[in-house]
């Protein structure tokens, strides 16, 4: 391994970790962050409204404010780096997490409420955004795919342990739930913490470009249409995100039990959707992976306003579920394939691609809590629109490859080897 560090002006000595380490710590950033900090609220939103602790309408736009947060952070990510130390950074997003989540055991106000849940999103952002770029450049080349999947599987934990502890520790009461959900984020921290890379990957000395490649610059149009490809796919999985456990439990009337089943289901999804799609990324190439994906979650995405029936439900959860953090290493596992041998334009590309996902988020997760507000509370819109988007996400994608540069290997080394894709 080279020595030096990752951004620590020098004073922080080289420490090689084993990969199973430094991935280990990714996955407890991404539960912590993302799986509890942003998930965990969504089968809480019954309890919160039957408890009288906010209105539904409050309820609603209070897990906005964490999307809002998410895309706050995800603008603050790439200055912050360049400031300090991105392990560091990664501590203080998840103890700020941690916090959050105790801060919530108290009710006190709507800003209160609304202040911790955007702090919480925006730990989410810069965790999105740094923990993954951070990592991936210290992975063998041919594995990376299973790295990735094996990060974003923490929040898939995230949400099942949700779905499962939740409903169980609301049976002693709001407070504490926030309280157990705190205590898990601090011990998942506490784990993370010894275990994040501070020296300067081997990839980092930009090895000579192959003759005749020409790699997509981070502000190429395919590296642009790719992030609006990102940000599309993020309105798809808004319905789900915000409003499936409210749709179950209230729309169809099902309660919070059946609610908190298909949360579950959810959840599971979403534990194997980075591993499947990071083994089929590293078998079939991110491209064709990523267009896969795309067509699959237009039609999960749609299921709940056709057909609401309880077998019907648990698909479209369990699909949806899978691609809520699967999409995440398909979309970097492209770019860094379209941006070989430059970990900087990769951070940079994978920024601007998660900036889109965190705006897009945060503009329909307010621009769906209005059109509920204002039907009556009706779900089966927001699914079909959901649908859309990301059917529109896969027209840009194949839009813009078209005619992009086609991903330049990286160059083989004796333990590993990144085999050409299309």
């Amino acid at each position: 391994m080279a020595d030096g560090d990752l951004g620590t002006g020098g004073g922080e000595p080289a420490r090689p970790l084993g990969t199973a380490r430094i991935t280990m710590a990714g996955l407890c950033a991404a539960l912590v962050g993302i799986g509890l900090g942003r998930f965990a609220y969504t089968p809480l939103i019954p309890a919160l409204i039957e408890a009288r602790w906010f209105s539904a309408s409050d309820v609603v736009y209070l897990g906005a404010a964490n999307l809002a947060g998410y895309l706050a952070g995800a603008l603050a990510a790439r200055p912050a780096s360049a400031r300090l130390a991105p392990p560091w950074i990664l501590r203080g997003a998840m103890l700020t997490a941690t916090l959050a989540c105790f801060a919530c055991t108290v009710p006190l106000s709507l800003p209160w409420f609304f202040a911790w849940r955007f702090a919480a999103g925006a730990s989410g952002g810069l965790i999105m955004v740094l923990a993954a770029a951070t990592i991936l450049p210290h992975a063998p080349a041919s594995r990376r795919g299973l790295v990735g999947g094996l990060i974003f599987t923490g929040v898939g934990l995230g949400i099942a342990a949700s779905g499962t502890l939740v409903p169980v520790l609301l049976r002693v009461g709001l407070v504490k739930t926030w309280a157990a959900l705190g205590v898990l984020s601090g011990l998942l921290t506490l784990a993370a913490w010894p275990n994040w890379p501070a020296h300067r990957p081997p990839e980092a000395r930009r090895a000579p470009p192959r003759p005749g490649a020409e790699p997509a610059a981070p502000h190429s149009r395919v590296v642009r249409g790719l992030s609006l490809a990102y940000g599309l796919n993020a309105v798809a999985l808004v319905p789900h995100m915000v409003f499936l456990v409210d749709f179950v439990a209230r729309g169809l009337g099902r309660g919070v039990d059946a609610g908190a089943r298909d949360w579950v289901l959810y959840g599971l999804g979403a534990m194997a959707g980075p591993l499947l799609a990071g083994n089929l990324a590293d078998r079939v190439g991110f491209g064709p992976a990523l267009r896969l994906a795309f067509l699959l979650q237009a039609g999960a995405v749609a299921i709940p306003a056709f057909d609401d029936s309880p077998a019907a439900m648990a698909l479209s959860s369990l699909v949806v579920g899978a691609f809520t953090p699967g999409i995440v290493p398909l979309m970097i596992g492209r770019l860094h394939e379209l941006l070989p041998h430059d970990p900087d334009a990769q951070r940079q590309a994978w920024s601007r691609a998660t900036t889109s996902f965190a705006l897009f988020q945060a503009a329909s997760a307010y621009g769906f809590s209005y059109l509920f507000a204002h039907t009556a509370g009706t779900h089966a819109g927001l699914f079909e629109l959901g649908s859309l988007a990301v059917l529109l996400a896969l027209l840009v994608d194949l839009a813009v490859t078209r005619r992009g540069p086609r991903p330049v290997p990286e160059a083989r080394a004796p333990e590993a080897a990144c085999p050409p894709r299309d």
